[in-house]
């Protein structure tokens, strides 16, 4: 595995699949059910920050701006797009009175987003980590917050889960914010805490989402007089929120889903 950081300009497209993450990310998620790593030697962050100019706001949460696209495994290991579907998070995942228990629509990634080889090789990538296979779909966001004062990044949802089974948030872009801390319980009381990591840009945390519990503190700007930029990449697959399933299966009626009703 290549160990240096790449510059913006360096090709990744001849970093192949195999061994894309370091043995103790396996390890890890296997005993203690997540792990931190770095990832700028696999995608370029640089030109990955570019489409974040072009995220269109949230139309359901203040403050934040997001694309969205479902995508799967075809058998001969290429990456696909699969269509529209909206996000759907039951009430026993989300608490957040703007998203719990609502059909979510946002526009897709860009296409020459999800037509990059580090993005294709990143998924793939993700895909061998949990074991997921052919046309199991995958979610896969690009959402952020920007302004001044304190905001919480997390919109109300406290401490959840998202609902899914395998889950990923990788750094884009962190710009003058003190905080946004991710947080990791053993449960969702929060009186069990397991970890607080600050990511950075280029830093991706991998969760098992049906055994932990997470969060994110309040952030704000480190100079005042300057606003605060935070963006992530979220991806997560092998849903056992009912809500979600019923809605892949209406709308992608061929696709592998988590036996969940």
């Amino acid at each position: 595995m290549t160990s240096a950081n790449p510059t913006p300009t360096e090709d990744l497209t001849d970093l192949d699949d195999r061994g894309y993450w370091p043995p103790l990310v396996y390890r890890e998620t296997e005993e203690q059910h997540w792990s931190v790593t770095r990832i700028d030697h696999r995608v370029s962050i640089a030109a990955w920050s570019e489409f974040l100019s072009t995220l269109p706001r949230d139309p359901y949460v203040n403050s934040r701006w997001k694309r969205m696209s479902w995508v799967h495994l075809l058998e001969n290991g290429d990456v696909e797009c699969m269509g529209e579907c909206p996000m759907a998070q039951g009430g026993m995942f989300n608490d957040a009175e703007s998203m719990a228990d609502k059909l979510r629509y946002y526009p897709s990634l860009e296409p020459a987003f999800t037509a990059r080889e580090d993005f294709k090789s990143f998924v793939r990538g993700w895909a061998d980590l949990w074991g997921i296979g052919a046309h199991e779909p995958i979610l896969v966001q690009l959402n952020g917050v920007k302004g001044t004062g304190q905001l919480d990044p997390l919109q109300g949802q406290g401490i959840h889960a998202d609902g899914c089974k395998f889950l990923s948030v990788l750094v884009i872009k962190r710009e003058n914010v003190t905080g946004a801390t991710n947080q990791l319980y053993a449960d969702k009381a929060g009186e069990n805490s397991l970890a607080d990591i600050q990511l950075d840009p280029g830093d991706i945390l991998h969760i098992q989402d049906d055994k932990l519990f997470h969060s994110a503190n309040a952030m704000t700007q480190t100079d005042p007089a300057l606003p605060f930029e935070r963006f992530i990449l979220i991806i997560n697959s092998r849903f056992v929120d009912g809500f979600q399933n019923r809605m892949l299966r209406r709308h992608f009626p061929d696709a592998v889903l988590n036996d969940v009703f």
